[in-house]
């Protein structure tokens, strides 16, 4: 073999070329080259690829660095205007879904009710009746969706989009969910029902969408989503860890000693989700006669400043931060990331106290722990990153560019 036949550069394709481009490591043509090895001829062939495709667009020169002058360089940027992307995130009560831009703009949005407990059949097909409006509502053609998200609160094998044994989803387990939302989509929007449907546990989902848009160098990411349930996503190294079939992160069935007996809807007793969860604030705040039957109930009595919510979401964030200790050492994270119902100051003061209390100061010395910053919006930001990141992934870019016919 010829020490040419065996250079990297020869095995670098169109898909490779995006990559550089989107990651912004290399965005003209001469760092292309410098970047991959390819001959200046080479180059221009598989950027050809790219911008018959719509997936390129050139932009604003470059200064030019040269005291002697020249043309400007020529930018290369990534086109994301040739597609969009649904995102929802279902609850076990609400939903919202979105159009999103490739980059990850709110194109159009809606949110409401819609309780898992109506089954899948009912819930999906709904989802796929809002995907239509707000498609409509963009003006887009259903020929522009590239793909679909959907984060569920629920455990999910990511290779077949499947939620395994879900505590809080009856009815869903084993589901084809990738099948029906498709089918759908397709019905409420005249398109295909063949367009890729990417389903993930709405922490994991929290955390990517987090990670990335406020944490893009932390190496080690953990989310911690206190709601009805409590839930954790881990990225790790820009990915989510999922454990070996979606099982990783579901922290609200640990057993803690102050939860002994106390009945779980998972079916077990003693889980931390049925004495530290919004839910189970929402339980103890209705005994003591205040009216809250969920945890965006709580949610709203924190907001208005209601003294016992405060109570009881601080000792809640105590039981939480107890098992986080625990968390934070196996994994030693340089975020700590408190999202959903409870995550306010009452709740991370409580986290606080315990955590720094019970991990080793080694695991905390480098340690964020804050709110979430992009809110109710954090899965669906999530969701459609994911789509993205998978569509465009050099070997899935390089099969959709053969499949378009460039």
């Amino acid at each position: 073999m010829s020490g040419r036949a065996g250079r990297p550069g020869q095995r670098t394709g169109a898909g490779e070329l995006l990559a550089l481009v989107r990651s912004g490591r290399a965005t003209t043509r001469g760092a292309l080259q410098q970047a991959t090895g390819l001959s200046r001829a080479t180059v221009g062939q598989r950027l050809d690829r790219l911008f018959r495709a719509g997936w390129l667009r050139e932009g604003a020169g470059e200064p030019v660095g040269s005291p002697l002058g020249g043309r400007p360089s020529i930018t290369l940027e990534f086109d994301d205007a040739h597609a969009v992307v649904l995102a929802a995130d279902l609850d076990t009560r609400h939903a919202r879904a979105a159009v999103l831009s490739l980059t990850g703009e709110t194109l159009a949005e809606h949110s409401g009710t819609l309780a898992v407990e109506d089954g899948p059949d009912a819930v999906l097909g709904e989802l796929g009746c809002w995907f239509g409006r707000l498609l409509e509502r963009t003006g887009r053609p259903a020929e522009a969706v590239c793909g679909i998200g959907l984060a569920v609160p629920g455990p999910v094998d990511s290779e077949t989009g499947r939620v395994v044994q879900p505590p809080i989803m009856p009815g869903w387990d084993g589901y084809d969910i990738r099948g029906r939302l498709g089918r759908a989509v397709a019905e409420r929007t005249g398109g295909t029902a063949g367009v890729p449907v990417l389903v993930d546990n709405d922490a994991n989902l929290m955390a990517y969408g987090e990670q990335r848009a406020g944490h893009p160098d932390c190496s080690a990411f953990v989310l911690v989503k206190v709601s009805t349930g409590i839930g954790a996503g881990v990225v790790v190294e820009g990915r989510i860890y999922r454990g070996v079939d979606g099982g990783a992160g579901d922290i609200g069935h640990i057993r803690v000693p102050e939860g002994a007996g106390v009945p779980c809807r998972c079916g077990s007793s003693g889980c931390l989700a049925a004495v530290a969860s919004g839910g189970a604030v929402a339980r103890r705040l209705a005994q003591a006669g205040v009216p809250a039957a969920s945890g965006s109930d709580v949610r709203d009595l924190l907001a208005a400043g209601h003294p016992e919510a405060a109570a009881l979401a601080r000792e809640a964030g105590r039981r939480v931060g107890d098992v986080l200790a625990t968390v934070v050492t196996l994994l030693n994270p340089g975020v700590l990331m408190i999202a959903g119902d409870l995550a306010g100051t009452p709740f991370l003061t409580g986290v606080r106290e315990l955590l720094y209390q019970r991990a080793l100061p080694r695991s905390t010395a480098h340690l964020e722990v804050v709110a979430s910053r992009l809110g109710e919006r954090a899965a669906l930001a999530g969701a459609g990153a994911l789509v993205v990141e998978h569509l465009y992934a050099p070997e899935r870019a390089e099969e959709r560019l053969l499949a378009l016919g460039v």
